[in-house]
């Protein structure tokens, strides 16, 4: 069994193959505006390796809404074309998943001076994910990991594999922490 990994939740396209568990691809693009030109080149590389495709896992964020959209909307029309399952899988939880610290904090860029966060302990989440200030987080004593505390993190496609794997509580929906920016006319001053 094939399962492609997708994340578009980061500044970071990711995409990894694997192969009854083993990683036979994984590439990624750097760039907050570049997911949708990025995400087919590296899937079409990604195939060229592993065709045979039987289920597709996929970051549903949180994230910045059109990256967020250009991942999840490719690994739902992807695996609806082809007739395969597809799970999706908080990428926060992905990125804590790679963390080795008992209890602690992880964050990744929300735009507006704002991130997206969530808190663990053993590895499961017990707060969030939210949206803030990163000064927010002063409350919190606990290590905090990514933008705004160390360098930015992005999810490991095997750490989304893992997670959909493991955990029962897969999501349908998009993670989307903030009202839309776009406003209907007659609601404009």
């Amino acid at each position: 069994m094939s399962t492609l990994v997708i994340d578009t939740a980061t500044d970071r396209t990711s995409v990894g193959i694997f192969k009854d568990g083993v990683e036979v691809f994984y590439a990624f693009h750097d760039g907050a505006m570049a997911h949708g030109e990025a995400l087919p080149k590296i899937i079409a590389e990604a195939l060229k390796v592993e065709p045979n495709i039987s289920k597709v896992v996929v970051g549903m964020g949180p994230g910045p809404f059109t990256g967020l959209r250009v991942g999840i909307v490719f690994a739902q029309t992807f695996a609806t074309a082809r007739n395969i399952p597809w799970v999706g899988v908080c990428t926060l939880d992905a990125i804590a998943f790679g963390i080795a610290e008992k209890e602690f904090i992880v964050a990744t860029n929300a735009r507006r001076k704002e991130i997206y966060w969530a808190k663990y302990l053993n590895g499961v989440r017990t707060i969030g994910p939210s949206v803030a200030k990163p000064e927010a987080l002063t409350e919190y004593s606990e290590p905090k990991f990514g933008f705004g505390f160390t360098s930015e993190l992005s999810p490991h496609p095997k750490y989304l594999l893992k997670i959909s794997e493991e955990r029962k509580n897969h999501l349908i929906e998009p993670m989307y922490l903030r009202n839309p920016d776009a406003v209907p006319t007659i609601e404009r001053k």
